[in-house]
C-alpha cells in the first residue's frame, strides 16, 4: 500500500495524460510533456514523517536540471541533521531571479528529479521565494542553509533569508561541487555551435568536391564532342 506523503503539496492533476505539440505531423515527434498526478508523486516521494527530536533541515532552490552539484549539496546539507525538506520555487519565480529563459525543467519535472534524491525527506511544491515565520513553525525547522551562489533579493527588496537569519539558524553550506545549471547550459550551447561548424565546414568541403566533379564531367563531354566532331 503507497501512503500519501504528509504535508506536501500535491499537484491538483487526478489523471495523468500526455501533452503533444498540435503541430507535429507523426505521433512520434513533437513536444510531449507527461503531467505528474499526485498517485505519480507519491511513487516517488519517502513519506515518512520526521521522528521526535530529529532535527529538520530546510533548503530551498529551483534545481533546475539536477546535476551532481545539486546532489553533493543535499548531501551535505542532510548530513547537517536528521531529515531534509527541500523547497522548490515555481518556473514564474525562478525566471524572476534568473532570468533568460530559465527554468529549463518545468516545476513538475523537477520535482520528480528532487524527490528521486536519496537525501531528500520531503519536498515543498512551489514554496515562497523568502522563508517565512509560517513556512518554519509549520515544518518547525532547525536550520536553513544556502549554497554559495548568489541570492537575489526578493520582488520588495527583502531579504529572503531575512527569517532564518534573525532566528540565528541560517547558514551558508559549502557543497564543495563548483558545477552549476548554467554551466551545464553553456556546455550544451558550445557543444551544439561547435557541431554545427564542422557540419558547415564538412557541407562546403562536400560542395566543392561535388563542383570540381560536375566541372570535370563537363569538360569530358566537351573534349568527346571534339573528338566526336561534334
Amino acid at each position: 500500500m503507497i501512503r500519501r506523503p504528509p504535508r506536501s503539496t500535491l499537484f491538483p492533476y487526478t489523471t495523468l495524460f500526455r501533452s503533444r505539440d498540435d503541430k507535429a505531423h507523426s505521433p512520434w515527434t513533437g513536444i510531449s510533456q507527461f503531467l505528474p498526478t499526485s498517485r505519480k508523486i507519491v511513487q516517488f516521494a519517502e513519506g515518512k514523517e520526521p521522528k521526535t527530536g530529529d532535527r529538520i533541515i530546510y533548503v530551498a532552490g529551483a534545481f533546475d536540471l539536477f546535476h551532481v552539484g545539486h546532489l553533493d549539496f543535499l548531501e551535505k546539507a542532510k548530513a547537517q541533521g536528521d531529515y531534509l525538506i527541500v523547497g522548490l520555487h515555481t518556473d514564474p519565480i525562478v525566471n524572476h531571479y534568473k532570468g533568460s529563459n530559465y527554468p529549463i525543467m518545468n516545476l513538475h519535472e523537477r520535482v520528480l528529479s528532487v524527490l528521486a534524491c536519496k537525501h531528500v525527506n520531503e519536498v515543498v511544491i512551489g514554496a515562497p521565494y523568502s522563508v517565512t515565520a509560517d513556512l518554519m513553525d509549520h515544518f518547525k525547522v532547525d536550520a536553513v542553509f544556502h549554497g554559495e551562489t548568489p541570492v537575489t533579493r526578493d520582488v520588495d527588496g527583502s531579504d529572503p533569508y531575512f527569517e532564518p537569519k534573525r532566528r540565528g539558524v541560517f547558514k551558508t553550506l559549502d557543497s564543495g561541487n563548483n558545477m552549476t545549471t548554467e554551466k551545464i547550459v553553456e556546455r550544451i550551447i558550445k557543444n551544439r555551435l561547435e557541431f554545427e561548424h564542422r557540419n558547415e565546414a564538412k557541407e562546403k568541403k562536400e560542395i566543392a568536391a561535388y563542383n570540381a566533379l560536375m566541372k570535370a564531367k563537363s569538360k569530358q563531354q566537351e573534349e568527346n564532342h571534339l573528338k566526336m566532331g561534334i
